[in-house]
């Protein structure tokens, strides 16, 4: 153990009650506490926030779609004729989880009191029903396996309360095109994404009846939904299948489009961008914060320790000696700061991660409570980068122990 480290630890845990840098030693400890369990609330909301809007969009339109080149960017898409040869080729690629064909035909609800305007979005028995199951608030997923054509439908709460239907009830879709046609439904099921964005208009059915409905064969689709295993590498997929898919025509002499939802929806994911600077801001200003409260705390133990200073200089020790006297000395206080910031954090985080107990207003935030994500390697980052910056922080104000002369303190005395 080193003489620096031995008087350090002394200093510190050897502290009398009459101390003059007790009280300041207490406020740098706290800045230094909440300032870190600030950051770590901070990321962690933010990155459950990305983390639930980025889930929902993905959940309604998958991570890559590929549709035909000549739609104008609406749900009454016009067809492509999907085979299992390009079903395959997109399954091979590595990272690419599932692959799925979807139907969307726009269409208006009428009851007796309301109507309307939805967008059913077809599907077949290869749908992921993952993200639909864990919003799932009653009901059950509507049966695609029978031959014929099934009228089942699941719709969110939020189009159920909108036309004053629930589980059981039937209702007549109309569809406007050359001639009108009619379709009734059953509600087998009722989902809440608190997706307002989606959750407004969208209802799943049988692909078999926008087929139907559009005049297509079995071959026609809107298109195909591309899910990844890794959501960071979407952009790398993406371009793999425009390799494979773009510039080709299949035998209707139609071309295919390939979009990430990134390009699908460029203003949330815009919007989700954004979050990383306030995330920023955030983290400078509390760092600001408890640099602060460790500057004025060092400087007081340093006026409040000149005598020692004085000696030790006297007996001989070099002024880079006693500094590290007083860095190691602001060490134990920089972790034992961020030993309760992490425990006041983390244990907020888990309350509001098992609870949910801070509510949200949907239709603004688009989620009911305030998300959590714990991201463990983003939270070893921030200790990391806490303890660093700190430290650095400090190593100017020890400076000033330079400037301290045994003559001057015996003098002084």
């Amino acid at each position: 153990m080193s003489i620096e480290y031995f008087i350090a630890k002394r200093i510190h845990f050897q502290q009398g009650k009459k101390n003059i840098s007790r009280p300041a030693v207490r406020i740098a400890t706290i800045g230094i506490a909440l300032g870190l369990a600030v950051m770590l609330i901070s990321v962690a909301v933010v990155i459950g926030f990305k983390n639930e809007i980025r889930n929902k969009t993905i959940g309604f339109g998958g991570h890559i779609q590929i549709t035909n080149f000549d739609n104008n960017n609406t749900y009454a898409m016009q067809p492509i004729r999907v085979d299992n040869a390009l079903i395959k080729k997109i399954s091979s690629i590595e990272g690419v989880k599932h692959v799925e064909r979807f139907a969307t035909k726009p269409g208006i609800i009428k009851t007796d009191t309301e109507f309307q305007g939805i967008v059913i979005k077809g599907i077949d028995s290869n749908f992921d029903w993952d993200f639909f199951k864990a919003n799932l608030v009653s009901g059950r997923i509507i049966d695609v396996s029978k031959k014929i054509p099934s009228n089942e439908v699941i719709l969110s709460s939020y189009l159920a309360g909108l036309l004053g239907l629930k589980l059981g009830d039937s209702f007549f879709t109309y569809f406007i095109q050359e001639q009108v046609r009619a379709r009734k439904f059953k509600i087998v099921g009722i989902y809440s994404s608190n997706f307002i964005e989606y959750d407004k208009f969208f209802l799943l059915a049988d692909m078999r009846q926008v087929q139907a409905l559009n005049d297509w064969d079995c071959e026609l689709f809107s298109g195909l939904e591309v899910l990844v295993n890794d959501f960071d590498h979407i952009d790398v997929l993406g371009d793999k299948i425009y390799d494979i898919a773009a510039n080709k025509f299949n035998k209707d002499g139609n071309s295919y489009s390939i979009q990430t939802i990134k390009q699908i929806n460029p203003q949330i994911f815009s919007w989700l961008d954004l979050l990383d600077m306030n995330v920023w801001v955030i983290l400078f200003l509390m760092l600001a914060v408890s640099g602060f409260n460790m500057i004025s705390g060092l400087l007081i133990l340093i006026l409040e320790r000149t005598n020692m200073i004085g000696i030790l200089k006297s007996l001989g020790a070099s002024d880079w000696s006693v500094r590290k006297i007083f860095l190691y000395h602001s060490f134990f206080l920089i972790g034992k700061g961020m030993l309760w910031g992490n425990v006041i954090g983390l244990i907020i985080c888990a309350v509001q991660y098992y609870s949910g107990i801070i509510p949200l207003d949907p239709e603004a935030y688009y989620v009911a409570t305030v998300p959590i994500a714990f991201n463990w390697l983003y939270i070893l980052l921030l200790n990391a980068g806490t303890l660093v910056a700190s430290l650095l922080i400090i190593i100017g104000p020890s400076y000033l122990i330079t400037k301290i002369t045994p003559a001057k303190i015996i003098r002084y005395e």
